[in-house]
């Protein structure tokens, strides 16, 4: 038996060496499936003909870094950056956005599971406590959905579109509530993936996003006939309850909002990606992501 140590928070912890899960690690070097596992397993062999049976956590990822360098510094670099982000004093807020259909959470939670983070929150769950706190008659946009708030706005105003305005309602309400989870990411060092049509470049506190490490995604799918198929087959599982009925009558009103998103997106220079292949687009993330901040200096490890 091989055992990895560490120290969280002050506090020792040992725990078994498991190829399997260092072979789900080594996914953020963007190495290939069958060749993580070759490596997980040539490092395991190294470590049992050395006669290892402890070695720390750091110790483990040099190691690592070494077996990597051997066969692509660029996958060593990416991995060398994603240790940097696992042991950062700052948490990892990602923010993902997009209109209805264009696979928002399907991508944090690839995401999530590429970076190794647990806390993944979508702002539709944002938006259902709210809905309890809230009265429809208080605030009846929030009882709408993103795509059809327009319908309850009392006085539309003449100046914008009305479809816009609605929108633009129901996400400052939601906003309050995505600020809230950002600031108690921040403050209890958690990092944590945000998804949703309610992510819109601009809308949050600009305090929030310059001084702590957000990066905000906007997702689309430019093709319309692309974006359609994704509500049937959305609609085809047997757990979704939502109506495709629905969704392609007020379709239209759907990709007014994802050019609002698009605009926002260019006037506050976030990155826009068009969510064609799932693993093209968790790649250009995870890319960005590691580009950005992965090569962060005082580092302690995070639990």
């Amino acid at each position: 038996m091989i055992w990895v140590t560490g120290e969280v928070d002050g506090k020792k912890y040992r725990e078994p060496f498991s190829k399997g899960i260092l072979a789900r690690s080594l996914n953020v070097a963007d190495i290939g499936f069958q060749k993580a596992h070759d490596l997980a397993s040539e490092i395991e062999m190294d470590l049992i003909e050395k006669d290892v049976t402890e070695i720390t956590s750091f110790d483990l990822a040099e190691k690592i870094i070494c077996h990597l360098k051997e066969h692509d510094l660029k996958s060593a670099k990416k991995y060398m950056n994603w240790r940097s982000l696992r042991t950062s004093q700052k948490p990892l807020i990602i923010l993902i956005g997009g209109a209805s259909g264009v696979g928002t959470s399907s991508m944090a939670f690839e995401l999530a599971n590429r970076l190794r983070l647990k806390n993944l929150i979508s702002t539709d769950m944002i938006r259902e406590v709210m809905r309890k706190i809230v009265s429809k008659e208080l605030s009846p946009v929030i009882h709408k959905s993103s795509f059809d708030a327009y319908e309850s706005i009392r006085t539309p105003s003449i100046r914008i579109d009305s479809v816009i305005e609605g929108f633009i309602s129901h996400v400052d309400v939601v906003n309050v509530g995505i600020e809230a989870i950002i600031e108690r990411s921040v403050k209890e060092g958690i990092s944590t993936i945000i998804e949703g049509v309610h992510i819109v470049p601009g809308f949050i506190k600009k305090e929030l996003t310059e001084n702590n490490n957000i990066i905000i995604f906007t997702l689309t799918v430019d093709d319309e006939e692309a974006h359609k198929q994704r509500f049937y087959a959305r609609c085809r599982q047997p757990w979704v309850k939502r109506s495709l009925e629905r969704y392609m009558e007020n379709f239209d009103t759907i990709r007014k909002t994802q050019r609002f998103l698009v605009e926002q997106a260019k006037i506050h220079d976030s990155r826009i990606i068009n969510n064609v292949d799932i693993n093209d687009t968790i790649d250009i993330m995870v890319s960005d992501i590691l580009e950005e901040f992965g090569g962060m200096d005082n580092v302690e490890q995070e639990s």
